[in-house]
């Protein structure tokens, strides 16, 4: 598909841009490559035809695919799995201070970087195009990377979720551009500098990190004003945090919104769902983009569409390429991913952990399937955030039936959030909110819980950032032996 506009990002080609990182041959060792961010940078690198080895406390799928490409990961963390020729280490957010080989190469005087600045670096050799948002963030930059690919721009790309359509978390393409998803958290995204960035969305969480949502407003700002000089801010134009950083935005940047409304840049209009997705006409600036349609569900998606749209406009692409490529996204690892159909049960898995994303995904759910009954498995991730939004995740599930609730999954957890609350506080909050739940604990006991409640025309979704996908697995096997 040739780009036929006056726009040049993303235009130029290998060789017209210092696009391979000065990375060859180097020797890079990744502490916690088993991560989904970790293991696509260490991916890059690999590619890159960087010498690559790694760490992780845990075998996976993850660390299974990194051996198949020629980096080496040992599995749990000591001294000697660190080579004496190592140039550089990458540790990741979860890595301590007291990690064996973290300590070894702060004795020999590695340089040592963090995730973020390795892929701030990574970024600064290409054009770059950040994702940020408390929501939506991996399917954002997913749907991004597939357009630009199906449109012939090839890539490149990090994303903090596997994406079946582009091979991967990540991928090494011959073009100019850079895709990865920004994250606010540790304000790990202030060492992008893209030449596009994009907010989605700005909301109340990691509250273990910052003191409130002030704080968490002026990290987007810093975020935005980082973008490079002459580039471009793609905002959310109904979201009111958004409108504060977009006030403050440097005067050597440009800014363009999207939204539901009609003073917004891009805005949807005729909007119409049509078998759980959607169709709408999208216009830039009042003039017709042309109709669109999504393979996504949820209305949330449009917003995400609406973003997507906005990058697609300034790389290039006319309204007729963009509607040719935008419905072929099918979507991202664990965001309300069908995982059977079985004897008329429907079981689903998604990764949505804030009252907002529960809201969102239960909604969707809803009007694509309309169950008999919605039976939601829900693993709280992290104690700080359940704490903290204790009364915001009591309301988030009003449409669902019954709300099944395991332990709490610890993550980045003090022991003084650990005892500050529990699976069934939440639990009692839902019920005096109105909804029926009720506390599971272990994958074993929901599923045998599940085997004994839901019938046919239900449709039971996990949900949650930790591993509750592995309790929709277990009830999968169960139903296909016992259907």
């Amino acid at each position: 598909m040739e780009i036929c506009n006056s726009k040049t990002i993303g235009r130029r080609r290998g060789s017209d841009l210092a696009g391979d990182v000065r990375v060859a041959g180097k020797r890079y060792h990744c502490i916690g490559a088993g991560g989904i961010g970790m293991s696509g940078l260490a991916r890059v690198l690999a590619l890159k035809k960087a010498v690559v080895s790694g760490s992780d406390q845990e075998a996976s799928a993850v660390t299974d695919m990194l051996w198949t490409m020629g980096v080496d990961v040992r599995i749990g963390h000591k001294a000697e799995n660190l080579d004496v020729a190592t140039d550089v280490v990458v540790i990741s957010a979860a890595i301590k201070e007291d990690n064996p080989e973290l300590k070894l190469a702060r004795e020999r005087g590695c340089r040592i970087c963090k995730y973020a600045e390795m892929l701030g670096e990574l970024m600064d050799e290409y054009e770059g195009i950040a994702v940020s948002g408390t929501h939506g963030k991996s399917t954002t930059s997913g749907w991004l990377t597939y357009c630009l690919s199906a449109a012939g721009l090839s890539p490149s790309f990090v994303i903090g979720a596997d994406v079946e359509q582009l091979g991967g978390s990540s991928g090494v393409g011959n073009g100019s551009l850079l895709v990865a998803e920004a994250c606010e958290y540790d304000r790990s995204f202030l060492n992008l500098r893209p030449e596009i960035g994009v907010i989605l969305n700005i909301d109340r969480d990691h509250l273990d990190y910052y003191k409130d949502e002030q704080e968490i407003v002026e990290a987007f700002g810093a975020f935005s004003n980082g973008i490079r000089p002459g580039g471009i801010l793609i905002a959310n134009g109904s979201d009111s945090n958004a409108a504060k950083v977009i006030a403050g935005l440097n005067s050597d940047l440009s800014c363009e919104t999207f939204g539901f409304d009609e003073g917004c840049d891009y805005w949807a209009r005729d909007v119409v769902l049509d078998e759980g997705l959607y169709n709408f006409e999208v216009l830039h600036k009042g003039k017709s983009l042309g109709q669109m349609r999504t393979a996504l569900v949820g209305r949330h998606n449009i917003d995400n569409a609406l973003a997507v749209i906005g990058v697609l406009v300034n790389v290039g692409l006319d309204g007729q390429e963009i509607s040719q490529v935008l419905g072929g996204f099918s979507g991202i690892e664990r965001r309300m991913t069908l995982k059977c159909e079985y004897d008329g049960i429907t079981v689903l898995d998604d990764y949505a952990h804030h009252p907002t994303e529960v809201r969102a995904s239960l909604s969707a759910v809803r009007q694509k399937y309309q169950p008999e009954r919605l039976w939601c498995v829900f693993q709280p991730h992290q104690y700080s955030r359940t704490r903290i939004l204790l009364d915001e995740f009591a309301e988030s599930f009003k449409l669902a039936d019954v709300v099944i609730v395991p332990d709490i999954y610890s993550a980045r957890d003090s022991q003084a959030s650990k005892d500050s609350v529990n699976a069934r506080m939440l639990v009692d909050k839902i019920c005096a909110s109105g909804t029926e739940a009720v506390f599971v604990d272990g994958f074993e006991r929901i599923c045998a819980y599940l085997q004994e409640n839901v019938r046919r025309g239900d449709l039971v979704i996990t949900m949650g950032a930790g591993d509750i996908w592995k309790a929709a697995d277990e009830y999968i096997q169960w139903l296909r032996r016992n259907s």
